[in-house]
């Protein structure tokens, strides 16, 4: 690659309309007040808007909105994958703002629990997009969260399915794993796990890159020298492809990728290679489905359970 993606992912985070707090990235659709002309408002909070896919959750989101007309959105994401106290720091700015609603995609699973818990209890009615948060934290807390997002781990296998073809039974890939503490990246390695073991695939190696593409092109590095015969890798996010890609081209290896997410970044790579897939989650329409349970809640219409949005594997040509 020219330069390294994060730096182009950076720059083009950098380009939008944003205002930096401490706590993280915030961009209101119409001002600082908490409910702007009598209209409801409602945070979404998403995780780091340094990658390509919150961008466009974001960007779909406040078009969605828009096109409603009827609430006040403001949103926000932290500046890295692993923020997750710059996180916190937003969902309480949210409650103390008192908006109606939160729309949120959880850095971490369990740790972002005592927020929702929080804001719930302050009335405000919280929506659970992307990455579940802990249903047994939630259910201890007594508190009952409607999740909007797809099945990671049926995601992961359709991808891992594609690179299983390919390369056929026996053939030796590595997984990189997402955030430790993050539901869909350990329901991602499950579905790759799944994949795996029905298609006879040769694990050697399943190590985490915290979604972050430099540290994906290091974590990989690492993994291809220590198996200079290794066939295939299965990347939980199309980011750490990024990362993944650029050691591949370096060092001319014939290693084929399958990936999560369908950034534009990631695109051209399907064409030329060596990516094979990548699986499209539709961000922007999840974080306005999110919104709309949002505004059912607001109304006093209840929603619970998960909402399960549709997700398409994408290959080349496609």
């Amino acid at each position: 690659m020219r330069r390294s993606t994060r730096t182009v992912l950076a720059v083009i985070a950098a380009a939008t309309t944003v205002t930096l707090s401490a706590c993280g990235t915030e961009q209101s659709s119409s001002g600082p007040s908490a409910n702007a002309n009598g209209k409801p408002a409602v945070c979404l909070i998403m995780k780091s808007l340094a990658n390509e896919y919150f961008q466009q959750m974001q960007k779909g989101a406040k078009d969605h909105a828009d096109q409603l007309g009827n609430l006040d959105l403001k949103t926000a994401g932290i500046q890295n994958e692993t923020d997750v106290d710059g996180q916190i720091a937003l969902v309480d700015k949210c409650i103390t703002q008192q908006v109606q609603a939160i729309v949120i995609a959880p850095a971490d699973s369990k740790a972002l629990v005592q927020s929702v818990v929080k804001a719930s209890k302050a009335g405000i009615k919280v929506v659970n997009i992307d990455v579940a948060l802990d249903p047994d934290a939630l259910k201890s807390a007594g508190v009952d969260v409607p999740l909007v997002g797809p099945d990671n781990r049926a995601g992961a296998k359709q991808v891992g399915d594609v690179l299983a073809k390919s390369l056929g039974a026996g053939g030796k890939v590595v997984i990189l794993e997402g955030n430790p503490g993050a539901d869909n990246a350990k329901q991602r390695k499950n579905g790759f796990d799944d994949t795996v073991a029905e298609s006879k695939l040769t694990l050697l190696d399943s190590k985490t890159a915290h979604w972050e593409t430099d540290e994906a092109y290091t974590v990989f590095g690492n993994l291809l020298t220590a198996h200079p015969d290794l066939q295939g890798v299965m990347a939980s996010n199309d980011s750490m492809a990024l990362g993944v890609i650029k050691v591949i081209q370096e060092r001319h290896a014939n290693v084929k990728v399958v990936s999560v997410d369908n950034i534009p970044a990631a695109k051209p790579f399907l064409q030329s290679g060596p990516m094979l897939a990548t699986l499209d989650q539709f961000g922007s329409e999840q974080a306005g489905d999110g919104i709309d349970v949002a505004m059912k809640l607001i109304g006093g219409q209840p929603v619970t359970g998960w909402q399960k949005t549709r997700m398409n594997v994408v290959t080349a040509g496609a």
